[in-house]
C-alpha cells in the first residue's frame, strides 16, 4: 500500500493530516529564515522566495494523489499546481526588478491561490477540519491585495511575507488537529 495515499476507516485521509503538519513545519521554518533575510533581495531571500511556491506545488501533487485515491475531486489542486508553478517563474523574473515587483507577483499568487484554497476547503467540508482552510483562503486573498498595495509604498519589505507564511502554516496546523479529532470521533 502506498503510504502517501493511505486513509483511515472513516475515509479521513491520513495523508492530509500528515501533509498539513508538514506544511506547518515548513512554513514556520521558512518564515523565520525569510524574516532574517528580508531586507534585501540577496541569494538567500530569492532562493527562499522560489522554494515556497515550489513546496506548494509538491504538496498539491501529494494532496491530488490522495484526493484521487479517496474518490474526491482534485481539480482545485491541479489549478493550484499550475498557479504555483507559474508563480515560481514570475518570482524569478520579478526578483531581477526589485522588492516591489516581487510583492506584486507574490500578491497575485496569494489572491489566486487563496481563492483556490477556499474552494478546495469548501469542497472538502465533509472531511472535517476544513473551516481553517476556508478561512485561510479568504485571508490569503485579502493579504495578497495588501502585498500588491504595499509594492507601491515608500518602504516595501519582504518581512510581511514571512508573517503571511507563518499564519498560513498555523491554519494548516489547526486543520491537521481538527482532522485528527474527526478521525477519533469516527473510529
Amino acid at each position: 500500500m502506498d503510504t502517501l495515499v493511505a486513509t483511515t476507516s472513516g475515509s479521513i485521509p491520513v495523508t492530509l493530516r500528515k501533509l498539513y503538519f508538514l506544511r506547518f513545519a515548513f512554513a514556520a521554518v521558512w518564515a523565520v529564515l525569510l524574516f532574517t533575510a528580508a531586507d534585501t533581495l540577496g541569494p538567500l531571500s530569492v532562493t527562499l522566495l522560489l522554494i515556497y511556491p515550489l513546496f506548494d506545488v509538491a504538496a498539491a501533487v501529494v494532496d491530488a494523489r490522495s484526493a484521487r485515491a479517496n474518490g474526491t475531486t482534485a481539480t482545485p489542486l491541479y489549478a493550484n499546481i499550475v498557479i504555483s508553478s507559474l508563480t515560481v517563474v514570475g518570482l524569478a523574473l520579478a526578483a531581477t526588478s526589485g522588492i516591489p515587483a516581487v510583492l506584486r507577483v507574490w500578491g497575485a499568487w496569494a489572491v489566486t491561490a487563496g481563492l483556490v484554497q477556499l474552494i478546495a476547503g469548501a469542497i472538502r467540508r465533509k472531511l472535517g477540519g476544513q473551516w481553517a482552510m476556508i478561512a485561510s483562503g479568504a485571508i490569503s486573498t485579502i493579504a495578497g491585495t495588501s502585498f500588491i498595495a504595499q509594492a507601491g509604498s515608500d518602504d516595501p519589505s519582504l518581512k510581511n511575507l514571512a508573517g503571511y507564511a507563518f499564519l498560513g502554516g498555523v491554519f494548516f496546523l489547526v486543520s491537521a488537529f481538527r482532522l485528527n479529532s474527526a478521525a477519533r470521533h469516527q473510529a
